[in-house]
C-alpha cells in the first residue's frame, strides 16, 4: 500500500480488480477479495431500505413526519456555512471539516475519501487519510468513478480499527450492507447527495462546450439558484451560466449513465449525517441522521454560521414539466421545447420565483423519483420491482406515476 512521500499523513491504496459490467457505479466492492459481496451489498439489484434505515439510525423514515418522505431519517436540519470557509473548498468546507474533526478529537484512526488524480484535477481518486492537515487535499468536486470503498481492505490491513467514509449514496448503501462483517470498531460515514455522475472522460466533453479553454476550469458547480458557476486558474473572472442555456443538446444520451438516471437514494439517506447544497439556498444544507451525525456536527458547531431554512416558491409545474420533457426523451436527457427567446427570459425568473431552499430540494428529489422509474421501465422494466423501494413510488406518485400489478416485490 504505497505512501505518498510528499504528504505521509495520506495514504493511495493499491486498488485491484475491476468494475462489474451493467448497472455498476464501480463503488468499490467488486474490487475487495469477496467476489460474491457485490450480491450482498449492490444498490442496484434489490435494496432494502427500510431494513437499513432501522438498523442504521433505529428507525425508519416516516412520511408522517412531513420532510422526512423527501429527505429520509432526520434528527437536525440547518442551513449553515463554515466561518471562515475553507481554501478551494466547493462551498464552504464543512464535509471535509466534519472529517478533520473526527481525526483532530481522536474519533478516528482513519478517513476515507477521495482527491484530485495528479494526472488529472477531475478524476477522484481514493485515499486513507490520517493527518487532518491533508484533508484539504480532498476539497472540491470531483467527477468520474471511484472505487472508495475498496479503501477498506488496506484500511484495515494497515491496524485502522476506527474509520470515517466520506460517500455518494451508491457507495454508503453498500457499505452498510457490509458494516457489520468488516471488522472495524466504528465506523461514520459522511455523505453527500447523489451527483449525477458521469465519467471523467465525458465530463471534459462538458467542460470543452462549456468553454473555449477547458483546461483552464478549475471550479465547477451547479447552484441552487439556476446557474453553474464557473472558475478559472488563468487570471479570467468567475462566470455563471444559467442552467436553461447549458449545451444540454450537444451531450449524448448516455451523457449520464443508466445508474445514475435509476438513482433511488439522493439524498444519502444511510449516512449519519448529510452535506449537500440541495435546500442550502445558497449555503450549505446539512442532515444530522443520528446520534453518530449529531456528534460529528457538535464537532464542528463553534465554526458554524446558521441561518433559518428557507422554503420558496411552488415545485409542482417544473416537476411536472420535467416529467413530461423526460418521457419525450426516450432514453436521452430530458429534452426542452422552449423557443430560444424565451430562454432569457426564463433564465432570469427561475431564480426569482422558481422552487428555493427546502421546495427546491423537494423539487429535485422527485424528479430523480420520476427518472428512476421511467428509464427503469423502458431500459430494464423486469427491474422494476426489485430496484424501486417504497419510499421513491411514495414521492413518485404526486405525478401519477404508480406501480403496475407487476412492479411490487409481492406481485
Amino acid at each position: 500500500m504505497p505512501k505518498d512521500l510528499t504528504h505521509p499523513g495520506l495514504v493511495v491504496p493499491s486498488l485491484g480488480g475491476v468494475a462489474r459490467p451493467g448497472l455498476c457505479t464501480d463503488c468499490g466492492v467488486s474490487r475487495m477479495g469477496d467476489g460474491r459481496a457485490c450480491g450482498r451489498a449492490c444498490q442496484f439489484i434489490q435494496p432494502d431500505y427500510e431494513s437499513a434505515e432501522h438498523r442504521v439510525h433505529g428507525r425508519v423514515a416516516d412520511p408522517a413526519l412531513g420532510e422526512e418522505a423527501f429527505f429520509g431519517v432526520t434528527q437536525s436540519m440547518v442551513r449553515a456555512r463554515l466561518a471562515p470557509p475553507a481554501e478551494g473548498a466547493q462551498w464552504t468546507g464543512i464535509t471535509t471539516a466534519l472529517a478533520a474533526s473526527l481525526l483532530e478529537r481522536g474519533r478516528v484512526d482513519a478517513v476515507l475519501a477521495v482527491r484530485p488524480h495528479p494526472e488529472d484535477r477531475w478524476r477522484p481518486e481514493p485515499v486513507i487519510v490520517t493527518d487532518p492537515a491533508e484533508l484539504a487535499q480532498c476539497r472540491g468536486m470531483r467527477m468520474g468513478y471511484a472505487p472508495t470503498l475498496a479503501a477498506l481492505e488496506p484500511a484495515a490491513a494497515a491496524g485502522h480499527k476506527r474509520i470515517a467514509v466520506i460517500g455518494i449514496p451508491c457507495q454508503v448503501y453498500a457499505l452498510r450492507a457490509l458494516e457489520a462483517e468488516l471488522g472495524f470498531k466504528r465506523i461514520y460515514v459522511i455523505g453527500t447527495p447523489c451527483s449525477d455522475n458521469t465519467t471523467t472522460e465525458r465530463f471534459h466533453e462538458f467542460l470543452a462546450l462549456l468553454d473555449e479553454r477547458p483546461d483552464t476550469i478549475s471550479y465547477l458547480e451547479f447552484r441552487a439558484d439556476y446557474r453553474v458557476e464557473l472558475r478559472f486558474d488563468d487570471g479570467r473572472p468567475m462566470r455563471v451560466v444559467p442552467f436553461l442555456k447549458l449545451p444540454i443538446s450537444k451531450l449524448p444520451a448516455d451523457f449520464f449513465p443508466m445508474t445514475c438516471k435509476t438513482c433511488v437514494d439522493y439524498t444519502n439517506r444511510l449516512a449519519d449525517i448529510t452535506v449537500g447544497y440541495m435546500g442550502g439556498d445558497g449555503d450549505q444544507w446539512v442532515i444530522a441522521r443520528n446520534h453518530r451525525g449529531a456528534e460529528m456536527l457538535e464537532g464542528i458547531r463553534d465554526r458554524l454560521t446558521e441561518r433559518p431554512l428557507t422554503d420558496k416558491g411552488k415545485r409542482e409545474g417544473a416537476v411536472k414539466g420535467f416529467l413530461a420533457n423526460t418521457e419525450r426523451a426516450a432514453g436521452g436527457l430530458p429534452l426542452r421545447s422552449m423557443p430560444d427567446w424565451a430562454r432569457p427570459i426564463v433564465a432570469f425568473l427561475q431564480p426569482r420565483i422558481g422552487p428555493r431552499g427546502l421546495e427546491f430540494a423537494r423539487a429535485r428529489v422527485e424528479m430523480k423519483a420520476i427518472e428512476t422509474v421511467l428509464h427503469l421501465r423502458r431500459a430494464y422494466p423486469a427491474r422494476v420491482k426489485n430496484m424501486v423501494p417504497p419510499h421513491v413510488w411514495r414521492v413518485a406518485a404526486r405525478y401519477g406515476l404508480v406501480p403496475a400489478q407487476d412492479e411490487t416485490r409481492d406481485s
